[in-house]
């Protein structure tokens, strides 16, 4: 079953209904809305081939931006719609004919053979690698083309949050685990205002925080599981 904000918010006032302590609706909405980072957090550790994405977002993990001619540095904060990117997975880049190829990430700071990024000599060709700095990523060599569309970048984005405007808004997660922000929402109600009965939901918390990440790490039925013999060393 899949919860909206006033359902959520009408669970956890019954969650914490024993309290004389208030509860403003900014609160709960923040308090909802970290539960809902704290499961997206598990499911991408838990992901493995099918990758995860709030069922809210209307596109897919994908950008495509140009690549400019002599541009070596791209910035990369948010998505097209807005959404804050967590993460960057895979980084395809096309040549003048069109055709994407996946360039190798690397870390200039801890890698050797990266020498192309920093001594000064600006090698210009199709990128065949980049590193990830900051907010953005840096391509070796620097691209001596331009190419409309020609960056496309596979991405962890952040979760289409609960608004105090949209009570209607469902989290975007499986409808299994929907519970999950109203009782992780509890806890910290509980923890802050010293109730017995954060016990409780901390447990209720946990229990469920193993069954999203037990779910979501099993999702990829369709790959073919490879047995491997474990082999010992004669002793």
């Amino acid at each position: 079953m899949s919860l909206s904000f006033t359902q959520s918010q009408t669970l956890l006032d019954t969650n914490v209904k024993s309290n004389s302590v208030s509860y403003p609706a900014t609160e709960k909405l923040l308090d909802l809305n970290l539960g809902i980072d704290k499961a997206l957090n598990i499911i991408f550790k838990a992901g493995g081939k099918w990758q995860f994405d709030d069922s809210n977002h209307t596109d897919y993990p994908i950008i495509t931006t140009d690549l400019v001619a002599n541009q070596r540095d791209y910035s990369f904060t948010t998505d097209e719609d807005g959404n804050v990117i967590l993460d960057i997975y895979k980084v395809l880049v096309a040549d003048e004919e069109g055709v994407y190829r996946e360039i190798l990430p690397v870390d200039v700071q801890s890698e050797t053979n990266t020498y192309g990024f920093y001594d000064g000599l600006d090698t210009k060709g199709i990128p065949t690698k980049y590193d990830k700095t900051g907010n953005g990523i840096f391509f070796d060599p620097i691209p001596n083309y331009n190419k409309a569309g020609g960056i496309k970048i596979y991405i962890n984005r952040e979760a289409s949050y609960f608004s105090i405007s949209d009570t209607t808004k469902k989290c975007g997660i499986s409808g299994l685990f929907q519970v999950y922000p109203v009782i992780y929402a509890s806890y910290q109600y509980a923890l802050r205002n010293g109730l017995p009965s954060k016990n409780d939901f901390e447990k209720e918390m946990i229990k469920m925080e193993r069954e999203i990440s037990d779910w979501y790490g099993g999702r990829g039925k369709d790959d073919k599981r490879i047995i491997r013999p474990k082999y010992r060393s004669a002793e």
